[in-house]
């Protein structure tokens, strides 16, 4: 027993160098961005202590809730659009493409919807701040010459259309991830389950949502959990495309935080952000853990 417990306890010395790299990356700065959250900083100088003002001013703010909403909007254009059209086209590229034009037809279409996760934030933006350009914008220019004139509209620009434009980008960029997880996840499935279907009569819609949709429900929580994080910190596509513009049409709390840090030199309130969405981050991790534990059981 006691070479058990010996053997077994020099795999935390394993574990220690990851230990050491959370602290110093992750849990110090998070406090120390807490212990910012109670005071009125300017960035220099000593901070003053302001107890919990900033977070009742945070609670008041009208701009914090309109950022808020844009992120709910957020939420639905990298995770649920992104998780429900991955599912579909994981199941359509495996099961149909993969078997009528081969893998390597699958395994193309698969990269082509990944690719816009490899590509840098910075230039991704430019060439979609390019298309939606209301002058020599390609989206305008095809709709011109279509005879569309009418639909033509400055994307980003107007209040109306700059979130849904963001949002449709937002899907455009989140897409590949779940359906490559998913398409890994439909290779750990016998197929001799889909073969018995088909033989009892099953369509394929049967198949999908009957058996796809259920045996890679552990592939679905890790999506929506990863994809819910994202979404609440999303921030790279907001600087580069809009800036949270035009006025507050597509401003988000991560952007809202950085304003406030950066910009209009108040710390203390910006980290008051950053300090509610990690809370919130935290809640719904430990929610959508708890939710795949009792699935499991």
């Amino acid at each position: 027993m006691m070479l058990k417990r010996s053997t077994n306890s020099g795999y935390w010395w394993f574990l220690l160098p990851g230990l050491i790299l959370f602290v110093m990356v992750i849990a110090i700065p998070f406090l120390m961005n807490i212990g910012t959250s109670f005071t009125t900083w300017q960035g220099v100088g000593t901070p003053k202590w302001a107890g919990l003002d900033n977070y009742a001013r945070l609670f008041r703010d009208s701009t914090f809730w309109a950022s808020f909403r844009n992120n709910l909007a957020m939420l639905i254009a990298m995770t649920i659009v992104p998780t429900l059209l991955g599912l579909l086209l994981a199941a359509v590229l495996y099961d149909y493409i993969g078997n009528k034009f081969g893998s390597g037809t699958a395994s193309f279409f698969r990269a082509a919807f990944y690719l816009p996760q490899i590509l840098p934030v910075a230039i991704a933006g430019v060439v979609w701040a390019w298309i939606l350009h209301p002058n020599y914008g390609a989206l305008n220019g095809f709709l011109e010459t279509l005879g569309l004139e009418n639909l033509t509209r400055n994307w980003l620009g107007n209040r109306q259309t700059a979130l849904p434009s963001v949002m449709m980008i937002m899907v455009w960029f989140q897409l590949g991830y779940p359906l490559v997880i998913f398409m890994a996840g439909l290779q750990r499935i016998d197929p001799e389950i889909y073969e018995a279907a088909v033989l009892d009569g099953a369509s394929w819609f049967d198949r999908f949502r009957f058996i796809t949709v259920h045996l890679i429900r552990p592939e679905i929580f890790v999506v929506l959990l990863t994809t819910t994080i994202a979404s609440l910190k999303v921030f790279g596509q907001i600087y580069v495309l809009t800036r949270g513009g035009p006025g507050n049409a597509t401003l988000v709390p991560s952007y809202f935080a950085y304003q406030n840090f950066f910009e209009k030199a108040n710390v203390g309130y910006g980290a008051a952000i950053a300090t509610v969405m990690t809370l919130i981050i935290i809640v719904l991790t430990i929610i959508f853990i708890r939710r795949q534990s009792a699935e499991e059981l």
